[in-house]
């Protein structure tokens, strides 16, 4: 699943790749640093889960909004509008990108080369051989009695 944050102010969206992602501006415990005084040095964790977001805020002092209502707690749906603090961006989710070919021929495409059919043929003339041969062993199949 792609999931990814779209800044309604401008600006790169922000793509949500780990399975838990932890929001703030503490730059040593945070993946994702938003450096505004009225974000919290720990605000909230966005985790993903079977193509779902979900949001816990972690006892913000500004709070964590979606679609404008303060929440502790909730699933986040494309289109939602999720605000820390006063950080606004906008919820996009699908599912994810198709490789693009060239990475699929590299990665997964083997080519196998095969032998000459002239080195074939004198394998399949052998074996014809051995099938025509008539052995004087006292080795039978269980049909043949």
């Amino acid at each position: 699943m792609r999931a990814q944050l779209i800044p309604l102010k401008g600006g790169k969206p922000i793509l949500i790749q780990r399975d838990v992602t932890v929001v703030g501006r503490q730059k040593d415990q945070c993946d994702l640093i938003l450096d505004r005084s009225s974000i919290s040095k720990l605000h909230c964790l966005i985790v993903r889960t079977d193509g779902l977001l979900f949001i816990r805020d972690l006892g913000s002092t500004n709070g964590t909004k979606v679609n404008g209502q303060r929440v502790i707690r909730g699933a986040l749906l494309p289109g939602d509008e999720l605000a820390f603090a006063s950080e606004k961006f906008r919820v996009e989710m699908g599912p994810d990108l198709p490789p693009e070919p060239e990475d699929v021929h590299g990665a997964m495409t083997e080519e196998i080369r095969l032998p000459e059919p002239g080195l074939l043929a004198g394998l399949q003339d052998d074996a014809e051989i051995l099938e025509d041969d008539q052995s004087d062993s006292d080795v039978r199949l269980l049909d043949e009695e």
